[in-house]
């Protein structure tokens, strides 16, 4: 495809062509491709400004990096090519420094790199006055020269404050004489700051290790961030970047002080709830933007030892009681329980070790210090208490170390009523009672000890103001008025005048003069006296001098001449620059009188200024491929002179390619472009030089040049060229991939980039394409893919040499395939089982296979065979095809499966051969029956076994495979002893375990056989049979069980000796059995405890108890024997009977003996007594002192009522340590007092009972503390009638019998029996039983003859542990009498549930709760009075005192007072003022403070002259009523 006409991306970017292929058949066929082209871009095109113009208005104050206006320019190029840059080229100087455009916007700004601006000059003429001014360089500035003598002082690089914040520049200027002369001067340029520096943390990332329960606000510790910035911009500041943790606000743990940093802890940290969390915090500066940066925080929490270990077992509950049992025949090492505690702390702090703190025998146990059991240390003795209390105590390992308590008990006992007789009594509330009482003891101490200190306070006040009073009450201190001072306010006048500032001026005239610059020093300027009409003298006399306003002066006045002339030569460049016209002032100023004239001089320019350029040399890089009529802008000279001989004219030297264009400027400047006429070919000629010629137009002509340097940059206007069209190759058809195959080349006549060839293969089929690659760069054609010269004999590549730009050329490439025998021959299975049963007959046909090979000739023919180990066979039977089969009888069992390989090879050279593996597998038939290990099994099982326990295992094997091999067992039903075999065993059908189905009793079997079938799952099944004996061995699993006497659950069975007894009295005897047999039935009796060991023995083989000795009169009626009765077993078994024995000769000195009453009631009560003692001993004291209290009150308030309707004067009173100072009488403060009663007190409060009647409680002594009334006022042995006697159960004060009752007891279970006598006879002694009172009547029911109780229906779990039954026992007597007897049953299977039940039963819980309640009660009623009381009395206390303090502070005048009705007798009529007095008594006034005098007409008020108005108080000691004679003193009134 030859590209005819050139393309334009710019008009059209994509074209889209279609290639036909057709072919020459009939009908004709045909095949398109689209080829879609996409016209790459070259820079072919200018930028274009959108407007040519642009104007603009700034102020000439405008701040630095004020908006000046934005240029802009199209690029129709696309991509790098039509990015454009903007710049300011070609202006003067000073105009660039102060403009500055952004290079991508175009915005043009005020700019202000510029520093300083400095004059330099030197007096001197010729190569004297020249002068080089320069700065020291080591400092980012330079300095450039503007105009004549100037030099500004602009930034050469970027100034960074945080690496160096100031600079000194050092100006350093010399000139060129001999010896040259310098001088230097300083300035010092400090860098403001820019906010240009994040924050930096210390360290990204911060970490820290906090306590747990740690305090709120918490300083953990501080994170910092410096800010290299200055000033508002190095303010940090901190923040939390707000995040979840756990579900709660990072905010919630954590704060942060903005301020310093320091990071505080919210709340207190938990380890257990969190072990660690990170956040990050936020550094961030006050600049302009703010500038920040993070770190990150991670908090690790570190565990204390915060939390005390926690009991989980044994649980300790409130009222309940659990007791772990250990029996008496427990050895060393017995473990009793295990205490079970965790920790939730961490590390050593969760360690555990457990301590022994107390218990009832240290001796006897022993706690493990890492695992907590408890086990004994020696030999359970039956000297060992039954109750044991053990507190053992946990310790975790921290530090400090945290404990934990728990108690432990233990009982040691054999049965279960021994230990429920015994725990009832444990005092589980003693604790909380004795806490009780002891609060209840200090809150009456309490109490008392406040009420008691309350009164003496009280009364220790009283007697202090009592004395007080009596001090003051003989005081004669005079009463001083007190007027409060008065002030007065002074006020001036006369305010300040405003200030005015007045400014005089005045011209008498002016004159204007023009000059050429550069004239010599003294050369005329004009004759300043006659242009202003002054003459000489006047110039003299007048002191006329020249004023300037700036620091140099070019002109002087010589008064002499009155003439003005050049004083320093005046460059107007440098005066004025480009400004026209150039003129400077100054002011003539005369005295006397006082003369100001303003002279005007115009500086004329004259050529003394050559054009110059920027630069010496200009570089431009230009690409061949720019249109004719780009053009590009170049930097016009400057002149600095004005007019005519500023720059007139430019010439470009040489034309041929380029010529210039000059457009004008509104500033005067010329904007010069340079504009190609002629395309450029880098191939032809790569640079130009051209040279550029600025002329002015002043006399004489003075020019300036500057050499334009152009490079011709490369476009890619060439395409690549194949080094020859046609390239051949040979191949061999096995060559490895990478190999070489030949190389292309191609030449391209551009440069650079333009000039780089790639290589790659188009055009060709898809199969070729992934047989050969080409390497991009070098042409190099190497083997892809696996070369086959069957498939085809030649390849033809066309590789397409591409540059950059688009363009490209194809080289051809030709390559033949050299033929090598190189394939394998190959085989392929058409038919094959991979399955054959082992009953096959020879010849059977197991796989077809096909065999080939795709060489040619010899290297395609081939052989093929098998491996000759298996009994199989290859035959041929088509072309390339093979037929196996087999060549004898199979056996599964001999052989399962088989390997067969089959090979194949060629003929070639060298020859080529491939094996192929097939596996056969023999399926199976069942022909092979299971098979047991052996034909009879014998084992041993002991008795008592578990249910399901595994006995034994049988096993059988089968030489058959899957399903025929799976064995399943099976027992053969048979009868045992009349039970199915079933019933004793029973086998796992898949593994052969023989299970026991129940538990074996030797005593009932001790062998039997059965036979055990095994059988597989083949068709038709084959099976075997194998016989199991087995054999069950004796164990001794049953204790002795006594028959006589017989053991009730709490009755009270006692045999009678009598005191005559003689030594070997059979007393009774112990009978007891055991189901074992032989050696474990061999029984022997020991006397285990007894009251009197040397009164009894029990025979050892018998258990006859006899006497040992003669009874005596010293002997306890009351005898207690213990028998263990022990089997031969190993470990023996035993069993424990009580034998209560009564040495007496009589019922009734028995039944008073063996009646157990409360032993601590009497503490109690006594206790009870002195708490209601000391309550009431404390209320009758606190109820005296308010009845004295309020007694007292009422008594003053009538003395104080009789003084209050009295007719006698009324003398003031001043209270204790107070004294009237405003001297006219009346009293600074109010005094009120409230006497308080109880309302409506009209009956006592105390009640009390009236005589009660003589009836009797008795306490029966046989019943759970019931009392009996006795109703008969007689005595009670004055009938022969007794009252009924309740043998069992035995009913003791605080010991609790229960009766228990199994859950699974069906109905008719006998619970207990009711035992009665009545030592009536007849009809009176015949007894009957009712059941009166009971938990849940339908459970259980009484026999009414025999007192048996029995359950009436099933037992059910939903019924209640705890039943209390209530039985009344009626005698048939006339009256009849009876007697009441609580049962309670206990419906469990276990110990520990009975226990824990019961010992909650309310025996007495119920009347000592009642008393606490209103002993607490009655405790805080009085405490509450009391307080009361005392918060009332202090209360009135304060307020009469704050209302003597409002009085006692008040600033009014006191005014005297008179009593009315009394007369002034100085002669002054009636007294002018009238005066209220307000009556006031003190609570502790023991005597009044009012004086009364006689009745009768001559009372007068004494008035003491020397005060004013006030009423002096009588001096006399005695009372004004204390004589009837006294006579009375009259003094004169003064006013």
């Amino acid at each position: 495809m030859v590209l005819q006409n050139p393309l334009d991306r710019e008009k059209e970017e994509t074209h889209t062509l279609v290639l036909l292929a057709s072919d020459g058949g009939e009908p004709h066929r045909s095949g398109t491709v689209r080829i879609h082209i996409t016209v790459l871009d070259a820079n072919d095109n200018a930028p274009v400004c959108s407007q040519p113009v642009y104007k603009a208005d700034v102020k000439e104050n405008s701040a630095v990096g004020s908006v000046v206006t934005t240029v802009s320019a199209n690029d129709a190029d696309k991509g790098v090519n039509g990015e454009v840059t903007y710049s300011i080229g070609h202006v003067a100087k000073e105009t660039k420094q102060l403009f500055e455009v952004n290079v991508k916007t175009g915005e043009i700004k005020v700019a202000g790199t510029t520093i300083a601006v400095v004059n330099v000059d030197d007096e001197d003429s010729d190569g004297n006055g020249v002068v080089k001014c320069s700065i020291n360089s080591d400092v980012p500035f330079k300095i450039e020269s503007s105009l004549t003598g100037y030099y500004t002082i602009v930034t050469e690089d970027f100034l960074d404050r945080e690496s160096i914040p100031e600079y000194n520049i050092t100006i350093t200027v010399s000139d060129q004489g001999s010896p040259p002369l310098s001088s230097s001067k300083n300035i010092n340029v400090k860098v403001s700051d820019v906010n240009d520096s994040p924050p930096k943390f210390d360290q990204s990332e911060y970490s820290k290790t906090v306590p747990e329960n740690n305090s709120p606000g918490f300083s953990v510790f501080t994170v910092s961030a410096s800010d290299a910035d200055w000033g508002q911009n190095a303010r940090v500041s901190y923040f939390l970047q707000e995040k979840q943790i756990n579900g709660a606000a990072v905010s919630s743990l954590v704060s942060v002080n903005s301020e310093n940093g320091v990071i505080h802890a919210v709340r207190s940290f938990d380890y257990e709830q969190i072990k660690w969390f990170e956040f990050n915090v936020t550094a961030r500066d006050a600049g302009s933007p703010p500038l920040s940066s993070v770190a990150t925080v991670k908090i690790m929490i570190q565990d204390q030892n915060d939390n005390p270990p926690q009991v989980l077992y044994p649980v300790q509950t409130g009222g309940s009681l659990v007791a772990e049992m250990v029996p008496r025949s427990a050895d060393v090492g017995y473990l009793v329980t295990k205490v079970v505690a965790v920790d939730v702390d961490s590390g050593q702090n969760a360690w555990l070790s457990y301590k022994l703190q107390k218990a009832t025998d240290r001796a006897l146990f022993e706690v493990g210090l890492q695992n907590g059991e408890i086990r004994t240390i020696r030999q359970v003795t039956d000297k060992d208490a039954v109750k044991q209390r053990l507190t053992v105590i946990v310790e975790d390992n921290g530090q400090p170390s945290r404990s934990a308590t728990v108690i432990v008990n233990v009982a040691v006992a054999d049965s279960f009523p021994e230990v429920l007789s015994e725990f009832t009594d444990f005092p589980h509330d003693k604790e909380y009672n004795d806490n009780l009482t002891f609060y209840l003891v200090l809150a009456l101490a309490v109490v008392s000890f406040l009420f008691i200190t309350c009164l003496v306070v009280i009364i220790s006040v009283k007697i202090y103001r009592w004395r007080q009073s009596r001090v003051l009450y003989h005081s004669s201190l005079p009463v001083i008025p007190y007027y409060p001072p008065r002030y007065s306010d002074t006020l001036g006048t006369g305010t300040l005048p405003h200030v005015y500032n007045y400014e005089l001026s005045s011209v008498s005239g002016q004159a204007r003069y023009s000059v050429p610059e550069e004239q010599a020093e003294g050369s005329f300027v004009g004759n300043i006296g006659r242009d202003l009409g002054l003459d000489v003298a006047r110039l003299i006399s007048g002191k006329a001098r020249i004023i300037t306003k700036g620091s140099r002066q070019y002109v002087d006045l010589n008064r002499d001449k009155g003439t003005l002339v050049i004083k320093e030569r005046i460059d107007r460049e440098e005066l004025c620059g480009k400004t026209t016209p150039c003129s400077f002032s100054f002011e003539v100023i005369l005295e006397n009188p006082i003369q100001l004239y303003r002279v005007t001089v115009e500086v004329i320019d004259i050529n003394d200024n050559s054009p110059s350029f920027p630069k010496d040399e200009i570089h431009l890089n230009i690409a061949e491929n720019a249109a004719a009529g780009t053009r590009f802008s170049l930097e016009s000279a400057d002149d600095p002179d004005v007019g005519v001989n500023d720059i007139k004219k430019y010439t470009l030297k040489p034309s041929d390619n380029f010529k210039l264009e000059v457009q004008s400027q509104p500033d005067g400047g010329a904007f010069i472009e340079m504009v190609l006429q002629n395309p450029l070919d880098r191939e032809k000629e790569e640079t130009h030089t051209l040279v550029l010629l600025a002329s002015d137009g002043g006399e004489p002509h003075r020019s300036g040049t500057v050499r334009i340097h152009i490079t011709v940059l490369d476009a890619n206007d060439n395409a690549p060229v194949c080094s020859q069209p046609v390239y051949k190759a040979d191949v061999k058809e096995n060559s490895a991939v990478g190999s070489v195959v030949t190389t292309v080349s191609a030449n391209d006549a551009d440069k650079g980039v333009n000039a780089e060839v790639t290589y790659s293969i188009g055009h060709v089929a898809k199969e070729t394409k992934q047989l050969f690659e080409v390497n991009v760069k070098t042409g190099e054609i190497k083997v892809a893919g696996k070369l086959d010269y069957e498939k085809s004999k030649m390849y033809q590549l066309n590789v397409k040499a591409s540059d950059h730009g688009g363009f490209t050329d194809t080289c051809k490439v030709n390559i033949q395939i050299i033929d090598e025998n190189d394939n394998v021959p190959t085989i392929q299975l058409m038919s094959f089982s991979n399955s054959i049963s082992e009953d096959s007959p020879p010849g059977t046909t197991i796989a077809v296979v096909n065999v080939d090979d795709e060489d040619s000739d010899g290297n395609g023919v081939v052989k093929c065979s098998i491996n000759s180990d298996v009994p199989f066979k290859i035959e041929s039977s088509l072309t390339g095809y093979y037929t196996i089969v087999t060549e004898d009888f199979l056996d599964r069992e001999s052989t399962p499966e088989y390997n067969i390989t089959i090979t194949v090879s060629d003929q070639g050279s060298p020859p080529l051969s491939s094996s192929k593996s097939i596996n056969v597998k023999v399926s199976d038939v069942n022909d092979s029956p299971p098979k047991f290990d052996q034909s009879e099994y014998s084992k041993t099982v002991p008795e008592n076994n578990s249910p399901g326990l595994s006995v034994f295992t049988v096993s059988a094997t089968d030489a058959d495979w899957g399903q025929n091999a799976r064995v399943s067992y099976f027992l053969q039903e048979k009868e045992i002893n009349g039970a199915a075999v079933s019933s004793l065993v029973s086998v796992n059908s898949e593994n052969g375990v023989i299970h026991a189905v129940r538990s074996f009793d030797y005593e009932q079997i001790k062998w039997f056989e059965f036979n055990v079938t095994a059988r597989d799952a083949g068709s038709p099944p084959l099976s075997s049979v194998a016989t199991v004996r087995i054999i069950v061995q004796d164990q001794n699993d049953n204790p002795p069980q006594v028959l006589y006497p017989v053991q009730t659950g709490g009755s009270l069975v006692a045999e009678m000796v009598p005191r005559s007894a003689d030594v070997g009295y059979l007393v009774t005897k112990v009978v007891a059995v055991d189901v074992d047999s032989g050696q474990n039935a061999w029984l022997s009796y020991k006397l285990q405890k007894a009251t009197d060991r040397a009164l009894f023995e029990v025979g050892l083989q018998n258990g006859e108890i006899r006497t040992i000795r003669q009874v005596t009169d010293k002997d306890a009626v009351k005898q207690r024997l213990t028998v263990i009765v022990e089997d031969n077993g190993q470990p023996s078994r035993s069993a424990t009977v009580i034998v209560n024995v009564a040495v007496a000769d009589s019922f009734p000195e028995v039944l008073s003996e063996f009646t157990d009453f409360p032993h601590d009631k009497e503490y109690n009560d006594n206790l009870t007594f002195y708490l209601v003692l000391a309550l009431a001993v404390v209320s009758f004291l606190f109820i005296t002192c308010l009845v004295v209290i309020i007694s007292v009150k009422i008594y003053r308030w009538r003395q104080s009522r009789v003084l209050y309707h009295s007719s006698l004067p009324v003398i003031p009173y001043y209270p204790p340590r107070y004294s009237d100072t405003l001297g006219t009488g009346t009293l600074p403060h109010v005094y009120n007092y409230e006497v308080c009663r109880t309302t409506d007190s009209r009956k006592s409060d105390c009640k009390f009972g009236r005589a009660g009647s003589q009836n009797v409680l008795i306490m029966d002594p046989s019943s759970t503390g019931t009392m009996q009334r006795i109703q008969s006022e007689k005595s009670i042995l004055d009938e022969p009638d007794s009252p009924l006697e309740v043998l069992y159960p035995v009913q003791t004060g605080g010991s609790l019998v229960a009766e228990m009752v199994p859950r699974s007891a069906d109905v008719g279970y006998l619970v207990t029996k009711v035992v009665a006598v009545d030592v009536d006879s007849g009809q009176n002694a015949w007894l009957s039983y009712k059941l009166q009172k009971a938990t849940d009547r339908a459970l259980f029911e009484v026999g009414s003859q025999n007192g048996e109780i029995r359950t009436i229906r099933q037992v059910t779990d939903k019924d209640a542990v705890k039943q209390r039954l209530t039985v009344i026992v009626e005698d048939n007597g006339q009256p009849s009498r009876s007697a009441t007897v609580i049962v309670n049953v206990a419906v469990a299977d276990s110990f520990p549930e009975v226990l824990s039940e019961f010992t909650d039963f309310p025996h007495d819980k119920e009347y000592n709760d009642n008393l606490t309640f209103y002993l607490v009660l009655a405790l805080a009623v009085v405490s509450f009075l009391f307080i009361t009381c005392l918060v009332v009395i202090i209360s009135v206390k304060i307020y009469r005192w704050r209302q003597s303090r409002v009085l006692y502070h008040s600033s009014l005048p006191v005014i005297p007072y008179y009593p009315p009705r009394y007369s002034d007798t100085l002669g002054t009529g009636t007294l002018p003022h009238v005066y209220n007095y307000e009556v006031c008594r003190t609570t502790d006034s023991r005597r009044s403070d009012c004086k009364f005098g006689r009745a009768g007409s001559q009372n007068v008020l004494i008035m003491d002259p020397s005060s004013t108005g006030t009423m002096q108080r009588m001096q006399s000691e005695k009372s004004i009523l204390d004589e009837p004679d006294s006579p009375l003193e009259v003094r004169p009134l003064t006013y």
